[in-house]
Order: C-alpha cells, then sequence, then structure tokens
C-alpha cells in the first residue's frame, strides 16, 4: 500500500456495515433489540394491521398532544404524524439515544420531536413543550419486564398527564399489564390483533 491510500476495512465490519445499509431502520432495531431487550421488549417492529387497530379509536379533530414511549425506528411515529392535525404536535420519548439520533436525522416534520429521556419523566416534557396535559399516550414498552418500581412510576406519570377523556393505548405481548393499568384507569377497552410477530394484545385506558 503506497503513501496516502487507506487501509481496506477488515472482512468482518465490511460485511456488518453492508448489512447494516441493506436492513436500513431494521438493522437499528435489531441492535436496539440486543443491546437492550427488556426496554425494546420485541424482536421486529408491529404490522401495518397492529397500527392501524391501535390508533383507530383516536379522535384526530381533538387531538392536539400525542405523546409516545419508546418510539423505536418510528414505526408508529410517522403513521400517527399522517393522521395528525397540522397544528398538533407528537413528542416522542425513549432512553435509547441511537433510536432519537435515527428519528431526529430521518422525520422532517415540525411537529415532531424526539427527546432523550425516561418515560416517567413525561410531565416535565410535556410541559417544556408548552401544554398541561396530553390527549393520548401511546406505548410498546414491555411493562411486566421493567425494572421494579419503573412500570408503576410511568403508569402514575401518565395518568396525571392525560386530560380528562384522553386515552392511554398499550400494545403488549401478553395481557399481564393490564393488571397494571387497572391501577390507575377504571375503563378498559381490550382489543388483539393475532397478524402480528408476535400476535399483539392492545389496552385503551380512558381518564374519565
Amino acid at each position: 500500500m503506497t503513501s496516502g491510500e487507506v487501509a481496506p476495512l477488515p472482512l468482518i465490519p465490511r460485511l456488518r456495515a453492508k448489512l447494516v445499509r441493506a436492513l436500513g431502520p431494521t438493522a437499528l432495531f435489531l441492535k436496539g433489540f440486543a443491546k437492550h431487550p427488556v426496554m425494546v421488549g420485541a424482536l421486529v417492529p408491529s404490522s401495518r394491521r397492529t397500527i392501524d387497530r391501535v390508533l383507530s379509536k383516536v379522535d384526530w379533530e381533538q387531538c392536539r398532544l400525542f405523546v409516545e414511549y419508546g418510539p423505536g425506528v418510528g414505526t408508529f411515529s410517522r403513521p400517527v404524524l399522517q393522521r395528525m392535525r397540522r397544528d398538533a404536535r407528537l413528542v416522542v420519548i425513549d432512553t435509547n439515544a441511537e433510536f432519537i439520533g435515527y428519528l431526529s436525522r430521518t422525520i422532517v416534520d415540525p411537529r415532531f420531536s424526539a427527546v432523550h429521556a425516561s418515560a416517567s419523566d413525561v410531565e416535565a416534557i410535556v410541559a417544556a413543550h408548552g401544554f398541561e396535559h396530553a390527549d393520548y399516550v401511546l406505548s410498546g414498552l414491555p411493562f411486566t419486564t421493567l425494572p421494579p418500581g419503573v412500570g408503576q412510576e410511568i403508569m402514575a406519570a401518565t395518568h396525571r398527564v392525560l386530560r380528562s377523556g384522553g386515552a392511554f393505548l398499550v400494545y403488549q405481548y401478553t395481557a399481564r399489564a393490564r393488571a397494571l393499568m387497572r391501577r390507575w384507569f377504571d375503563r378498559i377497552d381490550e382489543g388483539y390483533e393475532p397478524i402480528n410477530i408476535p400476535p399483539c394484545v392492545i389496552s385503551w385506558g380512558w381518564k374519565d
């Protein structure tokens, strides 16, 4: 190799880089799952049918602020933006800095904000964006495998931050999270989407 030439990458890093480019956001999602399986909770993103079913009960005309926990690579974020009013806002919260960086680079929409933080900080985050309450909060966080006490903190903060008549939209892979939701939400609508990997249990907790 002559002076000034750049040494080629070793074979394995080159193959890894090529795979990441080919898979795009899927590779990032898989990487996030491998590093933080307890926080990501699923090996593949949700299906289109799951997205449509989870969002089916949202009154988009009445939605001014939509909050999402654990957006990953934006599987739900983009469909939410497609449905939202032009004067509404979407704030997504994730503890994974790589997901937040990816979303900030790839979603160019003035209604969108990505915050690197814990969902338990939702009240402060909503206030920082100029709102008193959220209309809807969406979560795919695996509540049953979160560290002790974290799920309860997130549920309590979510109930406080929602407006009266708002809803907490939760999609999981077991029904166990509903028992936790019932401590804060008296009315919970139940749903199920079999065409998902794995099949998805859906709960809409309403703040009456």
